[in-house]
C-alpha cells in the first residue's frame, strides 16, 4: 500500500494522469518499483507461508521481515537512481532463494521423514 501511494503522490506531483506509466524520470523509477514489488509479492507470500507452515514460523517471519526491509530499500533506492536499487533487488533475491530452501526443506521433511 505504501508504494502505490507513492505512485499517487508522484502522479500529482509531475501531473501524470492514470492511465499514463510515463512522464517524468522520478515518476516512471517510482512506478516501476512499485510494479516491480507488486510482481514478486505473490511468490513472496506463497515461499512465506509454506516455509512458515513446513519448516518453521520464527525463521520464516525473520526471513519476511528482513525481505519486506530490503524491498522498501529497494524501493526508496530506484526512486532516487536505478543503479541504487541493484543492492537491496540482490538481498531481496537471495531471501527468496532462502525462503525457498527452508518451503523444500520443510515439505521434504514433513512427507518423506516419517
Amino acid at each position: 500500500a505504501y508504494f502505490a501511494l507513492q505512485v499517487i503522490y508522484a502522479r500529482r506531483r509531475y501531473k501524470i494522469s492514470p492511465p499514463e506509466t510515463t512522464g517524468h524520470p522520478e515518476f516512471d523509477r517510482i512506478f516501476r518499483a512499485q510494479v516491480n514489488c507488486s510482481e514478486y509479492f505473490p511468490l513472496f507470500i506463497s515461499l512465506l507461508w509454506v516455509a512458515g507452515i513446513f519448516f518453521h514460523q520464527g525463521v520464516a517471519a525473520a526471513c519476511g521481515l528482513l525481505y519486506l526491509y530490503t524491498r522498501f530499500k529497494y524501493f526508496q533506492g530506484y526512486a532516487v537512481t536505478a543503479q541504487e536499487r541493484l543492492g537491496p533487488l540482490y538481498a531481496s533475491a537471495r531471501l527468496l532463494w532462502l525462503l525457498l530452501g527452508l518451503a523444500v526443506a520443510g515439505l521434504l521433511a514433513h512427507f518423506l521423514l516419517p
